[in-house]
């Protein structure tokens, strides 16, 4: 049961969380940690079931320009992988690269958890590894 602003109390109504983006400060700090690896490939996908999903996948796309990754923009995906932040890294093979390793431990500063899974959807293309924004 939940109190209104006029008093009543009524069932529980879901409250909505504000849109995930990255804040200016934790973009500069994604910044120099991922300038040390320079000449990287990364994807971005996200899933448009999550309303934010667009704009945040943008943040990340613009902190892998800035640092002159090649970067495959932002994608539409479908039937990705799930984790409670809604941030996955994929990767080909089993083992991290040194950069999405980088990411992953720069995110955690936050207490973002990006969870790893192996790329089984060919979201990586190309690429050395894709970051999904899916919902949380």
């Amino acid at each position: 049961m939940v109190s209104d602003t006029s008093g009543n109390v009524g069932q529980g109504i879901a409250v909505e969380r504000s849109p995930r983006r990255l804040t200016t400060h934790q973009k500069s700090v994604l910044i120099q940690v991922l300038l040390a690896f320079p000449d990287e490939t990364v994807s971005v996908r996200y899933w448009p079931s999550a309303s934010d999903a667009l704009d945040y996948a943008e943040d990340f796309s613009t902190i892998f320009k800035a640092i002159n990754w090649t970067v495959v923009s932002a994608e539409a995906g479908e039937d990705g992988p799930f984790s409670s932040s809604g941030l996955t890294i994929m990767v080909r093979e089993g083992k991290l690269p040194p950069s999405a390793e980088a990411l992953r431990d720069a995110l955690r500063i936050y207490g973002i958890e990006a969870q790893v899974a192996r790329d089984q959807s060919n979201l990586c293309g190309s690429s050395n590894f894709a970051l999904a924004v899916t919902k949380s």
